[in-house]
């Protein structure tokens, strides 16, 4: 079976919602507790993210949904304990409700990043959850980054959870996507076709002297530097944690569609509107009408998941993911993504206070 991890990035907040700059403090406890993992290995360590205001998780590789839920919740719980070791907490937001002035870590290529790109560094605290699935090698990656760019806006929309900038309601279900789009290399790409070109086209954009390193390549989905796997980074961290496990569910079901024997690499629509599907997706999640992968044509949200889901039915039973996966969309469809939540908290009466503290508690359920 093809693995799957997820890695997930959490605002460090104070018990009155304000971001709270203690990274490392929180690091240098969970260092303490790292005796038992595997330095060489993928996954289980906690890490430092771009801010002091935020943490990383990650699991290790896992074959079965289960098995990756209980790791998704570990390493929320132990983020959560080295966060209150530092006086915070971890919250599963991807942009802060309330108005934030993030601090840089202390980093040489952390503060290169901020000198060089100015306002789009100094907005960048968000928070995504990028998903990992196993690949044999280039040529498998790019077939898999290929085929995932007309699902990758789908993907948004259920993981959409970032509808408040700097105090006030952005209009959008996911603004994470749209700070985070400011970076040069960020969003939807082109087809590659094969490796060479995908490792060609990285070439050249280092070599353009705009982005530091091969760090940088911030595509919605790419071959990772570090493992064996293409990384799809397109979504907000999710408030809960059995939707990210969902997320990985699906693009692993992707990944199986894409190298099935026989499989064709089906339609390319111009990366023009493929970032169109993006943009409406961050704007209305799965509160409205989302670009259907097929058609290119409006549609209910709830119909071009069902979309997705279709296309990937077979893969999903193959992995014995399909009851899973079914489950799990319908309660997700049917309380919303982590957006609505907030959304609803507020019309419900929850302050800033409230609402992160509300966050904080579904981020540790």
């Amino acid at each position: 079976m093809r693995t799957i991890g997820v890695e997930e990035e959490f605002l460090l907040v104070s018990e009155d919602g304000a971001p709270r700059a203690v990274a490392a403090a929180a690091l240098q406890h969970a260092s303490t507790q790292d005796g038992d993992d595997d330095p060489d290995q993928p996954g289980g360590s906690l890490e430092k993210e771009f801010a002091q205001e935020q943490i990383e998780t990650s699991t290790h590789p896992c074959a079965d949904l289960p098995a990756l839920l209980e790791e998704v919740r570990a390493g929320r719980w132990r983020a959560d304990a080295s966060a209150q070791h530092a006086g915070a907490r971890i919250a599963a937001l991807a942009t802060s409700p309330r108005p934030a002035d993030p601090s840089v870590v202390v980093n040489r290529r952390a503060q290169d990043i901020a000198q060089q790109f100015g306002q789009t560094a100094r907005d960048q605290l968000t928070s995504g959850c990028h998903v990992h699935v196993e690949v044999a090698d280039d040529t498998e990656g790019v077939r898999v980054v290929d085929h995932l760019r007309r699902w990758n806006p789908v993907l948004l929309a259920l993981s959409a959870n970032s509808p408040f900038w700097h105090g006030d309601d952005s209009g959008y279900q996911s603004f994470r996507s749209q700070v985070w789009g400011r970076w040069p290399t960020a969003g939807p790409t082109a087809p590659f076709g094969d490796a060479a070109t995908y490792r060609r086209t990285v070439a050249e954009l280092v070599a353009s002297g705009t982005i530091l390193d091969t760090g940088m390549v911030y595509f919605d989905a790419r071959l990772s530097a570090r493992y064996p796997t293409v990384e799809v980074r397109v979504a907000d961290v999710c408030l809960d944690p059995q939707d990210a496990v969902l997320l990985a569910a699906l693009v692993r079901g992707l990944a199986e569609t894409a190298l099935a024997d026989g499989a064709e690499p089906g339609p390319q629509p111009r990366t023009e509107v493929v970032r169109v599907a993006a943009w409406r997706a961050a704007r209305s999640g799965l509160g409205g009408d989302l670009l259907s992968p097929g058609t290119g044509r409006p549609a209910p949200a709830a119909a071009v998941v069902d979309e997705l889901v279709t296309h990937v039915t077979p893969a999903l039973e193959s992995t014995g993911d399909l009851a899973w996966v079914r489950e799990h969309l319908a309660a997700l469809l049917d309380r919303g993504n982590g957006a609505q939540q907030q959304r609803r908290w507020r019309h419900e009466g929850a302050d800033d206070r409230e609402l992160v503290r509300r966050a904080v508690h579904a981020t540790l359920a």
